[in-house]
């Protein structure tokens, strides 16, 4: 078979969305595409679905990292790339146009699943969460469970719709409606509704997208928008950064959309946690010399919806050495560390924030020696609350948090 030439503007990589229904769904342009490909990639499923094939095909290997430098290899020969839907909505598009810029690219994209879910119900997509589970942290849809949400989750499988049903009951909000559609835009296309408390379905298509509207029950674990969650969010043993003054430090921090956070001698991992909670995109690192508190940690992330939190086990500033540069870094542990300020301060770009919370008379030296070396803010922070004394009540003060506040000329 002689293949044709590339266009003419050096496009020889097609990425052509495919659904359910084949290659009848295909537009001429795309499907001209794939026919005119000398090798078509694709998962098992994409490729029954755009038989027959004349071409070479290649199903992606494991890691799929691996078909990646075979496409990137085949630079200037007619490939294609098939992908369910939008390729570059939760898609393999993506990845490749890290690796291969878009002027060499041609893209037929077709409805995504969040597109066909929201037609199915009659939903706007901008006043619905859009939140991918395949391959994913389960529990990065957390944040998302808020009273009167309406979410479409992508399902890593048959048995995610379920998950979902078990967590929501779990957090008190069993009312939940769930909707389960599966294999949309085909002949197996199929749309089932239950409720979380008593969710029973059966049968399920390993192709399915959740849709969610949240009922929250008067008790629901509804996680606050704000910074500064309530200290019972928190499984501790006493090293947590208390409510009120971790929602000063993290205005202190700024968190900004995409920022990476360093949270060295994390404790209980609360201001990594609300850093990733201020905006999907953002990241955080938790340097955490304790394994018993590392191990807490991962289980505040999970519970508050930050799954994604890395967490480095070992004492700081070793720990420190080989880490991505971060954008802020705060320090709730170990300012008195030789090394651990200068590591800090070193690894931030210009621009970034190093913010420290002393409780010490000998931290508050280092501060303030920091103030006069590098300028900044500083401020004593001091919360009281009330107790109980005898029959009455009183104010009982917590130890009072100096902090101070570097920003990298």
């Amino acid at each position: 078979m002689v293949m044709p030439d590339i266009s003419s503007d050096g496009r020889w990589l097609s990425i052509v969305g495919i659904g359910e229904d084949g290659r009848a769904g295909l537009s001429p342009a795309a499907a001209a595409a794939l026919d005119g490909a000398s090798l078509v990639v694709g998962g098992a499923r994409h490729l029954a679905l755009a038989a027959p094939l004349a071409a070479e095909t290649l199903t992606w290997p494991s890691p799929i990292t691996e078909g990646y430098a075979v496409v990137e290899a085949r630079r200037g020969r007619p490939t294609c790339v098939l992908a369910t839907g939008d390729p570059f909505h939760y898609g393999v598009g993506a990845e490749l146009a890290r690796r291969i810029p878009a002027d060499e690219i041609a893209a037929y994209p077709q409805p995504s699943a969040f597109s066909l879910a929201a037609a199915r119900l009659g939903w706007s997509l901008p006043e619905t969460a859009c939140v991918s589970l395949h391959g994913r942290s389960f529990e990065r849809i957390v944040p998302h469970l808020q009273p009167g949400a309406r979410i479409l989750a992508l399902s890593w499988d048959e048995t995610t719709p379920g998950r979902l049903a078990a967590l929501l009951a779990e957090r008190g909000m069993g009312g939940s409606e769930i909707v389960v559609l599966e294999a949309m835009g085909g002949r197996r296309e199929r749309m089932r509704l239950a409720r979380a408390e008593d969710f029973a379905l059966e049968g399920i298509d390993p192709l399915n997208t959740v849709a969610i509207r949240v009922a929250a029950g008067p008790d629901a674990q509804v996680v606050p928008l704000a910074p500064g969650r309530d200290d019972a969010w928190y499984e501790s043993d006493g090293q947590l950064t208390k409510a009120e003054i971790r929602a000063v430090t993290l205005s202190a921090l700024a968190p900004r959309a995409g920022g990476l956070l360093w949270d060295i001698g994390a404790g209980s991992g609360s201001i990594g946690i609300e850093w990733m909670l201020a905006h999907p995109a953002n990241r955080a690192i938790a340097v955490e010399a304790r394994p018993d508190r590392a191990a807490r940690i991962a289980r505040n992330a999970a519970r508050l919806g930050a799954p994604d939190l890395r967490i480095v086990d070992g004492p700081a500033p070793d720990a420190l050495a080989a880490l991505p540069a971060p954008d802020a870094v705060f320090i709730g542990g170990g300012a008195t560390v030789p090394g651990v300020v200068e590591a800090a301060w070193a690894a931030l770009a210009s621009g970034g924030r190093l913010v420290i919370n002393a409780v010490t008379l000998e931290t508050e030296a280092r501060l303030a020696a920091l103030h006069a070396e590098h300028g900044g803010t500083m401020r004593r922070l001091a919360v009281s609350r009330l107790e109980p004394v005898g029959g009455m009540h009183g104010w009982r003060a917590a130890m009072p948090v100096t902090q101070w506040i570097g920003v990298k000329p």
